[in-house]
C-alpha cells in the first residue's frame, strides 16, 4: 500500500486525530494565553517580580518533554489532564515575554497625557497599553502555539489526543511495511495542523490590531 492509498483508507482516524490535535492545543493556548498575559503584566509592573517570573517561565521551557510528561502523570493521570498541564508550561514563556516587552513599548509621554486627561490606571490599561502592546504579545501566543502543536505530539507516551499517536504507531511497527506510513501520516498531519493555526493568527492579528499601527 504506498501512502496515498493509506491517506485514503485512513482518513478517517487521521482526521479524528487531528481534531483531537488542535483541541488540546487550543484549550492549552487558551490558558497560557490567560496565564501569561497576566504574569506578564505583573512583571511589566513589577521590577521585583520580573526577575523571578521571566526565569521560571524561562526554566519551564529546558524541561525536556518526556520528562514533563512523567512527572504529570502521577498527578493527573493518563490522557488529556497530563497533556493540557504539561503544553501550558511550555506555552507560557513567549507569551510572558512577548507580553513585558510589548507593554514596555507603549511611548510613556502617551500614558501621561492620557493621565494628564484624567483616566484612571484601568482605563489607560485597557484603552491604550493593551492595544498597542496586542500585536506583539500576539506574536507571543503565536510562537507558543506552534512550539506546542510540535510538542503534543509526544502526548501519545501519556495516552493524550492527537496525531502523535499515529506517529508512535508507526514506531512500534518499525519492520513492517506499513511503519513509514504511519509516520509520515502523523507527521504531515502536524505540519497541516500547524499551517492552520499560523493562518488563523495571521488573521486575528489583522481583525484585532488597530487600523492605526498595523
Amino acid at each position: 500500500m504506498n501512502f496515498l492509498e493509506y491517506l485514503h483508507s485512513n482518513a478517517g482516524p487521521l482526521t479524528e486525530q487531528a481534531i483531537g490535535h488542535i483541541r488540546v492545543v487550543g484549550i492549552s493556548v487558551g490558558i497560557a494565553l490567560v496565564l501569561g498575559c497576566a504574569l506578564g503584566v505583573v512583571a511589566h509592573r513589577s521590577a521585583l517580580l520580573r526577575p523571578a517570573i521571566l526565569t521560571v517561565s524561562s526554566t519551564l521551557l529546558t524541561i525536556p518533554s518526556l520528562a514533563l510528561f512523567a512527572l504529570a502523570i502521577p498527578l493527573f493521570g493518563l490522557g488529556t489532564p497530563p497533556t493540557v498541564v504539561a503544553l501550558v508550561l511550555y506555552a507560557l514563556l513567549p507569551i510572558v515575554r512577548n507580553t513585558v516587552a510589548g507593554l514596555g513599548s507603549v511611548d510613556r509621554a502617551m500614558l501621561r497625557s492620557a493621565r494628564g486627561m484624567g483616566m484612571g490606571p484601568w482605563r489607560r490599561f485597557i484603552r491604550i497599553e493593551l492595544p498597542l502592546a496586542w500585536p506583539v504579545a500576539l506574536t507571543g501566543v503565536r510562537v507558543s502555539t506552534q512550539i506546542v502543536v510540535g510538542i503534543a505530539a509526544i502526548a501519545a507516551l501519556v495516552n493524550g489526543p492527537g496525531l502523535g499517536n499515529e506517529i508512535f504507531r508507526g514506531l512500534r511497527s518499525l519492520g513492517s511495511p506499513f511503519a513509514l506510513n504511519f509516520v509520515l501520516g502523523g507527521t504531515l498531519g502536524i505540519v497541516v495542523v500547524a499551517l492552520l493555526f499560523d493562518a488563523t493568527f495571521v488573521l486575528l492579528r489583522r481583525i484585532t490590531t488597530p487600523r492605526g499601527i498595523r
